[in-house]
């Protein structure tokens, strides 16, 4: 396959702050990728310090109307892997091929994805204190109230239908794109487009390659069932959409009219990401007959024998009985008659905090694959109605 290799540019101290403070305010994707960035331990706090003295601002109501990061023409027309995949999209799903011709010649390559792609160097220890502390603060939380009472009917209903507490939803717009203020201004095609063909080299770049190409195919096959311009939908540097930064398959598969409109909205609509939110994580395993608590803090004993139970897999499948007879104890009282996973929230030099986790807790972790996240989204929904009820 034909790689673009673009010439080494240097990049001034101002447009890597916007990047950061930009990839700061949107969502936990984007925030992971700023954790592997090649950024200054100076150019980040420069970035946090500008985003600590930014304002509530409302619920953006339309698309941004311009993007950043334009990247760099390639031909992409006339690479071998591109015909193809143009070739399959025309066949399997009837697109005029001269119009993808003409539509792949307007796609650029952005190397800021392929760098954000690029995996964290080694040594840098997790810091969970650290990356809570990046959600779990009042800009947010304010701008969470807000969107609460303005969505008050909406998020009800989701609880009602879906039986995902508001706190939850509420927490997971909150921490992807700090309720609708920061969408993400890369054009989706452009991103989508540079991951599926010039990915960087990492040992799973053939799988992530596939991955980016199914949801590139399913961007173009969104943008046409919605009668939407491909070269209009801006998402993340990964390619996610809107305030819940779907992915196009997660759109297609997930998404739902919630607001009645006959028409399926999230960058727009606050009730259509609400409901689709709510959906996803149906979809993906959660129950409403669990009990609200999903996380249960744990003290661990010397002996280690609980190590067995880390690193299981993102579910709950371990009786409490049994970890408690390996050295875990609950600080709280978890349910008896539930499975449980054993999770670790690594503090850097600090000590390591425990928990357990049910099976709603592992739900969240399909919306963005770890831990933090997943404790995040809590910790964020449950500062929100805190702050409601004061």
């Amino acid at each position: 396959m034909r790689r673009f290799l673009p010439t080494t540019t240097s990049t001034t101290s101002t447009a890597l702050s916007s990047l950061l403070l930009s990839l700061l305010l949107a969502g936990s994707s984007i925030t992971h990728a700023a954790e592997n960035s090649q950024i200054s331990a100076a150019e980040r706090a420069r970035a946090i310090k500008a985003a600590k003295q930014g304002t509530n601002k409302p619920v953006a109501k339309k698309a941004p109307a311009k993007f950043d990061f334009e990247g760099e023409f390639v031909n992409y027309a006339s690479w071998t892997d591109v015909r193809a995949f143009l070739d399959d999209m025309a066949a399997k799903h009837g697109f005029d091929r001269a119009e993808l011709d003409v539509l792949i010649g307007k796609v650029r390559y952005v190397d800021t994805t392929v760098q954000l792609m690029k995996p964290a160097p080694p040594g840098k220890p997790k810091n969970w204190q650290a990356y809570s502390a990046r959600f779990i603060e009042p800009v947010r939380i304010n701008a969470g109230v807000k969107f609460w009472q303005e969505n008050a009917e909406a998020l009800a209903r989701a609880e009602r239908e879906y039986g995902v507490p508001a706190n939850i939803i509420v927490g997971i717009i909150g921490v992807e794109t700090v309720y609708g203020r920061n969408t993400g201004r890369f054009r989706v095609l452009d991103a989508l487009t540079t991951l599926a063909f010039s990915y960087p080299e990492s040992p799973n770049r053939t799988a992530r390659m596939a991955f980016f190409k199914g949801e590139l195919e399913n961007a173009l096959l969104f943008a046409r069932k919605d009668g939407i311009d491909p070269l209009t939908l801006l998402g993340s540097y990964a390619g996610a959409i809107g305030l819940p930064q779907f992915m196009p398959s997660s759109i297609m598969k997930y998404a739902v009219d919630f607001d009645g409109d006959s028409h399926i909205d999230l960058r727009n609509s606050t009730a259509d990401a609400i409901g689709s939110v709510a959906h996803f994580l149906v979809e993906h395993g959660w129950k409403r007959d669990d009990p609200a608590t999903s996380v249960y803090p744990v003290t661990v004993s010397p002996n280690r024998v609980w190590e067995k139970f880390l690193g299981q897999g993102l579910e709950a499948k371990f009786p409490l009985a049994e970890l408690q007879q390996a050295g875990v104890s609950s600080v709280a009282a978890p349910p008896q008659n539930m499975l449980y996973g054993l999770i670790d929230l690594q503090n850097g030099s600090e000590a390591t905090e425990y928990s357990l986790a049910s099976n709603n807790f592992f739900a969240i972790t399909q919306y963005n694959r770890s831990y933090f996240y997943a404790m995040s989204v809590i910790d964020l929904g449950k500062a929100v109605s805190e702050a409601r009820a004061r």
